[in-house]
């Protein structure tokens, strides 16, 4: 199958998000499916603090789902469900079976696309693994792409202060470089760089986009730090005002326009949509609450390293749906079958919350017709 091939086995499922939305149906699999594969990460990002966490208790690795834990979860949800296989962390490369787990969702969850961020610090880990699992994808299946995401939040050494790394502009240009290259021998390799628009980086943002263009990467988008229960850092001022991030943003849309001329079908997908985002984002900091439903806990599911099972990494421990080692690894019985599950989902639905986070945002655009005309005006007409 190709990639709007693919695209086709979502329809039907958005039909049953909307019925399980007003509790007519049951919810089915989630069509987007976050795995924060480890919490292990050596930068010190002013954005998040899990870097900082796990320096302070590197020892809660230990705990983290082992492989034959997670083909269980994997098996329970099944085949040509999960269409956006979204691995998190932490840093995921520093997972070792990283490899493993990607063959194990392509061997069970057969999604369309699977994607990664990367800190960028181990450059010829990186380069190592990303070759393996493209081997693995195009042995097992040549349809799903695979999408790696390097951090880039500002240029040269301003880069390594958000980061909190010295030398890790250095080595983000080293990664870009090596997925490049692998990039000439695998084609289903989209290799893209990714912007926290933060009150940190919102200052430089002009440069950074400028900067962007000499880089060579399939795809350039952003997205706005934000307060997660995840990342420790409900407290933090990270996000800037809606003002600012409108002002600065205005930059960005317009390059990502000119860029979706002649980029390939996948990134032009994510681009239209991007556009939507980040005119919902505008609305969302501005009005602090929901412009469009959200179908978190729906249409998303997000397990972190430890079993636990979100509707997203905003919420987050805050409103776990339960850990998949006391429902016997099946997600079905989170899911489905689980009070809890219901419970939060009926907070979402009352609008107790709000947030930016792209990663639903993407579904949630699909699920609102006006959301999704605009991505596809976009996506035509630049």
């Amino acid at each position: 199958m190709g990639f709007i091939t693919q695209a086709f086995r979502i329809g039907p499922k958005l039909i049953g998000y909307k019925l399980a939305k007003v509790k007519l149906a049951k919810a089915p699999m989630p069509i987007n499916f976050t795995f924060s594969i480890t919490h292990a990460c050596q930068s010190l990002c002013k954005t998040c603090n899990i870097g900082l966490v796990h320096r302070k208790h590197p020892e809660k690795v230990k705990n983290e789902l082992k492989i034959d834990e997670i083909e269980k979860v994997f098996r329970s949800i099944g085949k040509n469900k999960v269409y956006f296989f979204n691995i998190s962390g932490g840093e995921p490369f520093l997972r070792p079976d990283i490899d493993k787990i990607i063959e194990l969702a392509i061997k069970y969850l057969r999604p369309a696309i699977i994607h990664t961020p990367t800190n960028a610090l181990t450059p010829a880990l990186i380069e190592k693994k990303v070759r393996k699992i493209m081997e693995i994808i195009e042995k097992e299946s040549p349809q799903t792409h695979f999408t790696i995401k390097p951090s880039y939040d500002a240029v040269g050494k301003k880069h390594d202060v958000i980061r909190g790394v010295e030398g890790n502009w250095e080595k983000l240009m080293d990664t870009i470089t090596r997925l490049k290259e692998v990039r000439k021998d695998h084609p289903n390799l989209y290799v893209g760089i990714g912007t926290v628009i933060s009150n940190f980086s919102i200052v430089h943002l002009k440069e950074t986009v400028e900067f962007s263009k000499t880089l060579g990467v399939d795809s350039y988008i952003s997205e706005v730090a934000e307060q997660r229960a995840e990342m420790t850092n409900v407290t933090d001022p990270i996000t800037p005002s809606w003002k600012k991030y409108e002002e600065a943003i205005e930059f960005f849309k317009n390059e990502s326009r000119q860029q979706m001329k002649s980029k390939p079908l996948l990134s032009r997908v994510t681009l239209s949509m991007r556009l939507v985002y980040y005119d919902l984002c505008i609305q969302i900091l501005k009005q602090k609450t929901q412009v469009i439903p959200c179908y978190g806990g729906i249409s998303n599911a997000h397990m972190n390293a430890y079993g636990d099972m979100w509707p997203c990494a905003i919420l987050a421990y805050s409103k776990n749906m339960g850990n998949v080692r006391d429902f016997d690894y099946d997600f079905k019985k989170i899911w489905n079958k689980n009070v809890k599950t219901k419970e939060i989902r009926k907070y979402i639905h009352d609008k107790k919350c709000h947030c930016p986070l792209a990663n639903q945002t993407y579904s949630n655009i699909l699920l609102d017709p006006k959301s999704l005309l605009k991505s596809i005006k976009n996506m035509i007409f630049g």
